[in-house]
């Protein structure tokens, strides 16, 4: 394995962080949606007058769906839940921000899937059935060539299951009953940041109100992890490895507290641990072969860790200015900081 759960464990365990939360991670879209109680709150909070009740961006603050049709019939869907949950009322606020996945992934990837994904799968099948033939008749003349041809047969069934890796993540989008969202993060509301809340109290909550639509709201299926019992490890090894053999993506790692402080510094908030077959879609068919997994294993995360803490610490820090209404070329410091972040020369594989 490129990635495994014990590897995350160790991270966490080692800063001394042992009751930890694994999520299921859904192979989607990341969407930061909106939603208000009313298009007056919207106006009041917002400053938008064109009657909507919210908005779904995506993870770098465009607008995450073109047709205003398609945006607002999620909006209701996601806010007749709110309401019949009582969320309104019992966080006592005019608004909601939660950071979700919107599935499927090819609904933002048509273009990705057609001139990247399906164009490797086609040409890497086509040529090495070609070799394939021409190495079968020269192998039938010529034992040498049996070596060389069963490189090309592991070759194939790499790009194999290649195909089947991506389209287990592809379906065809005609309607908003199409589309799934999986909230795992109230990131605020009127009164508050919701950081200082354990993850399983935000499993928990939006379990709630993903109750009143289970057609379009989809629950995280999640596991607790005590790092000082085995037997709990073992669990979620067994865990993962049951999602990622079914064609699942992998799980999220996470402390059990949102933020984690030690004297050395901030904990990564989350790490991810992707499957096998997953990974053959970030790194291409043939990364499980040998002399790619030692090439791929020496790459370096600090970077990309680093980048990803101050993204955290910038993105806390703008909805801390917001919820406390300072102006908002402050909460824009940190949103141009964010963004600013996202420019870097990072692997975005990683």
């Amino acid at each position: 394995f490129l990635e495994h759960p014990r590897e995350a464990f160790e991270y966490f365990s080692s800063a001394g962080v042992y009751e930890i939360i694994c999520e299921q991670k859904h192979m989607g879209s990341r969407a930061v949606v909106i939603v208000c109680r009313s298009a007056d709150a919207a106006r009041e909070r917002f400053g938008v007058n064109d009657g909507t009740i919210g908005i779904c961006y995506t993870r770098t603050g465009r607008k995450f769906l073109d047709a205003p049709e398609l945006e607002a019939g999620l909006l209701a869907r996601v806010h007749s839940a709110l309401t019949q949950a009582d969320f309104w009322t019992r966080f006592g606020t005019e608004w909601v921000c939660l950071d979700c996945e919107l599935m499927p992934w090819s609904f933002k990837a048509q273009e990705l899937l057609r001139s990247q994904y399906a164009a490797v799968g086609s040409s890497g099948l086509a040529s090495l059935e070609s070799a394939a033939k021409t190495l079968a008749l020269g192998a039938s003349r010529n034992s040498e060539l049996v070596t060389l041809l069963n490189k090309v047969k592991s070759r194939q069934a790499m790009v194999t299951d290649f195909i089947k890796s991506y389209q287990s993540y592809c379906w065809s989008v005609n309607s908003l009953d199409d589309l799934k969202l999986a909230p795992f993060h109230i990131l605020a509301t009127e009164s508050a940041v919701h950081s200082d809340k354990t993850h399983q109290w935000h499993m928990d909550e939006i379990a709630e109100f993903c109750n009143f639509d289970s057609k379009l709201l989809l629950k995280t299926p999640w596991l607790p992890v005590n790092l000082q019992d085995e037997t709990n490890i073992q669990k979620a090894v067994d865990w993962w490895l049951e999602l990622t053999g079914s064609g699942g993506e992998g799980m999220v790692i996470k402390p059990l507290q949102f933020i984690v402080q030690t004297k050395k510094g901030l904990i990564q908030p989350a790490v991810k641990c992707r499957g096998r077959e997953y990974l053959r879609i970030i790194y291409g068919p043939e990364y499980t072969a040998l002399e790619n997994l030692q090439r791929l294993r020496a790459r370096g995360l600090s970077s990309k860790r680093s980048l990803a803490l101050r993204e955290f610490a910038l993105g806390i820090e703008s909805l801390q200015r917001f919820v406390a209404r300072e102006p908002l070329r402050r909460v824009h410091e940190c949103v141009f900081g964010v963004l600013a972040l996202e420019s870097e020369p990072v692997d975005p594989r990683l």
